[in-house]
């Protein structure tokens, strides 16, 4: 079984900045997948940003991509998440997941998520 913890989220005006962590522990990981997604009450969950397994190629969805930055310290399993120009639209409740396998932008793809942590940004 695997482990997955977040943290970071929290309240910030638009133009702010927030980093959320997230770290992956049990079974033994062979460099999973590592993704954020967000969800906002009543639509789908959607893709943020990813690393890759293998290549450890960087991944991010248009609405992110020139704010956000994703990192990954491997040996650690571990993902961060540097959000800068943040907008209220960005507001959604965020969620680290990981894939025992390539990285994909579907959700559904996903073998384990943490619980999620809050991000809130004010206009």
């Amino acid at each position: 079984q695997v482990q997955v913890a977040e943290s970071g989220g929290g309240l910030v005006q638009a133009g702010g900045s927030l980093r959320l962590s997230c770290a992956a522990s049990g079974r033994t990981l062979n460099s999973p997948a590592m993704s954020w997604f967000r969800q906002v009450l009543g639509k789908e969950r959607e893709f943020v940003a990813g690393v890759g397994r293998i290549t450890l190629g960087n991944y991010y969805a248009d609405a992110v991509k020139g704010r956000f930055t994703i990192s990954r310290d491997s040996a650690k399993n571990t993902i961060d998440l540097q959000m800068n120009g943040l907008k209220p639209e960005d507001t959604a409740t965020y969620y680290c997941a990981v894939r025992l396998s390539f990285i994909t932008r579907n959700s559904e793809d996903y073998d384990y998520w943490g619980q999620g942590t809050q991000v809130t940004v004010s206009s």
